[in-house]
């Protein structure tokens, strides 16, 4: 009898187990696969049955449980870096392709605004950019380098400071002259504006009223999933936006949006680059994080 040499269960239920691990649903593996959600049944059965612990905890939905995180940790780096290199000998050339990834907000108020720059310095490299306000989305493609906001620690990745950051509220400047009599302590009552982050580390109306020891009871306002979309109420007089310095600045600048009050915090965490410390980054991931080391210092003086 052949022994399999890496004695892992079958590839293909491998492939189910981590398309369930990363929707976190049976169904949409289901989809992704073209099989039916009956199939990917049988086949994480399979699995458990074979290494003889659960994976998932089914109740109603699916979670993992710690037996399949550690599973799914180790296959989607392995299937992340296999990814990487399928697709790098695709291309041809793998020293001159760079994938980067970053949330809308940042890639179309910061990110994409300074990449002419590298351009014009680099521009025989190939960057391929990954937009996604869910980190999940980040897992199942190939992505060498990555700007988050955060506090500097994640699992699997080396980061690099690169700049921190101020909010303060926002407005338009037609709501400014209508309520120029504001004052940090009043900002409760006026309308506020949301932003409901699929990030849990940034700073809401709640944390900021809490940090800067402002009394509040429940917070109205309109909710919006998209930051972006949170400033275009903000322009438009609809109320009042938690503004991130970095982000903001040419709206600042343009008079589209205006400070109201004079409450501003540094807050709790900053912008990073990071990368898989598992894996060595190209010559073009090189060009790209050292382009990015370059320009923050004038970030810090902005």
């Amino acid at each position: 009898m052949v022994h399999r040499h890496y004695d892992l269960p079958s590839l293909t239920a491998l492939a189910v187990f981590e398309a369930s691990a990363r929707h976190l649903s049976f169904n949409l593996a289901a989809s992704e696969l073209n099989v039916t959600p009956s199939a990917v049944s049988r086949q994480i059965k399979a699995i458990e049955d074979e290494l003889g612990v659960p994976l998932f905890v089914r109740l109603g939905s699916v979670m993992l449980t710690s037996a399949g995180e550690d599973l799914y940790a180790v296959l989607a780096s392995s299937l992340s870096e296999a990814s990487h290199v399928t697709r790098a000998l695709k291309r041809g050339d793998r020293s001159k392709n760079v994938s980067i990834a970053c949330t809308y907000s940042f890639a179309s108020m910061w990110l994409i605004p300074r990449m002419s720059r590298f351009w014009t310095k680099y521009g025989d490299v190939t960057v391929d950019h990954l937009i996604s306000d869910n980190s999940r989305d980040f897992r199942r493609a190939e992505v060498d380098l990555r700007i988050r906001y955060g506090f500097g620690s994640w699992p699997d990745e080396t980061a690099e400071f690169l700049f921190d950051e101020l909010i303060y509220p926002v407005c338009g400047p037609g709501f400014a002259r209508k309520h120029r009599n504001a004052t940090a302590e009043s900002l409760p009552e006026l309308p506020l504006l949301h932003g409901e982050w699929v990030n849990t580390e940034w700073t809401g109306w709640d944390e900021l009223f809490r940090r800067a020891g402002i009394p509040h009871g429940p917070l109205r306002g309109r909710r919006f999933s998209k930051f972006f979309v949170t400033l275009q109420a903000a322009q438009a007089d609809q109320g009042v936006a938690v503004g991130w310095h970095r982000l903001v600045r040419p709206l600042l600048e343009e008079v589209k949006l205006v400070k109201i009050t004079d409450l501003e915090l540094p807050a709790p965490g900053g912008w990073y680059v990071t990368w898989n410390y598992n894996r060595t980054l190209s010559p073009a991931a090189e060009l790209l994080r050292g382009w990015l080391r370059e320009i923050s210092p004038e970030e810090r003086g902005a």
